[in-house]
Parts: C-alpha cells; structure tokens; sequence
C-alpha cells in the first residue's frame, strides 16, 4: 500500500475523483486532508484547463489536497491516468496532516507520491499559482473532462 496525494480532478466533488471509487481500477481509501509541506506552483493550463503542480519546490504555495491509501493495481491505473511519466511524473513530498481518519494527527507529517510535471511550457511559470483547486472556482477556468474531449 501506498500513500497519494491529490490536489486537482481526483479530490471529492472534483470531476475525475469516480475513478478512485468503486474498486474497477483497484483499491483506494480517503485518509485525510492536508497541504504540501514545501510551496509548489499550482497552476490551470492548457486547452483543457488542466490543473498542474509544476515541480519547482520553494515556489508558489504550500498546496492544498487530500490523502489517499492505494494499492499497487490503483497506483498502476493512477500511473497510466496521469500519463506518467509523460505529462506527469510521480513524485514523493512531505504532506503535513490537517484531518486524518484513524491514527495520527493534526501536527503529523506524512510521505505520499504526487503527480507533479517538470514537462511544462515555460510560460506556465508566469500563470497565477493558488493553493488549492475547485474546477469550478473562482478561478473561472472551468476543466474540460476526458469525455467531453
């Protein structure tokens, strides 16, 4: 078993958190909330309105998300859903724990992989960068889903 960290279209109430669910694609279970440890840029970009953690640590903003314990086959499926190591490359950083469901607490720190990119365009560095993600935020980029695509 492995611990992830989502920020963008996998969190709950976000367009792409189904493919968590329902054990198609192996196991995954919601053990918190929390933010990155260190600052990322997260940015929305691209045609589709993708959101991206680029990884340039120290940059940015410590990023909001929610933690996942998955098994090997949903690592795997997350792997290929990412486009890993293509588009997105599966990283480990530091999460501190703000919510968790079972032992541990608030004050914790945890290890989890994240799909973060260091395959970006240049300009994306000069997007805004926010500390959480809501595909139907104020941001007023609305995500395109794969199946509209």
């Amino acid at each position: 078993m492995a611990l992830i960290f989502v920020y963008g279209t996998l969190k709950q109430g976000q367009p792409n958190h189904t493919v968590l669910l329902g054990g198609t694609h192996g196991s995954a279970a919601f053990r918190g909330r929390g933010h990155t440890a260190e600052p990322y840029p997260l940015v929305i970009a691209g045609e589709h309105n993708t959101p991206w953690l680029l990884h340039l640590p120290g940059q940015g903003h410590c990023v909001a998300g929610e933690i996942y314990t998955v098994d090997e086959q949903m690592l795997r499926f997350l792997d290929d859903f990412e486009g890993c190591p293509a588009m997105y490359q599966r990283t480990a950083v530091q999460v501190v724990v703000l919510e968790w469901e079972g032992e541990g607490g608030p004050r914790d720190s945890v290890q989890c992989f994240v799909y973060s990119t260091a395959t970006y365009a240049p300009e994306w560095v000069h997007l805004p960068y926010h500390d959480s993600y809501d595909s139907e935020g104020p941001h007023g980029l609305r995500y395109n889903p794969r199946e509209n695509r």
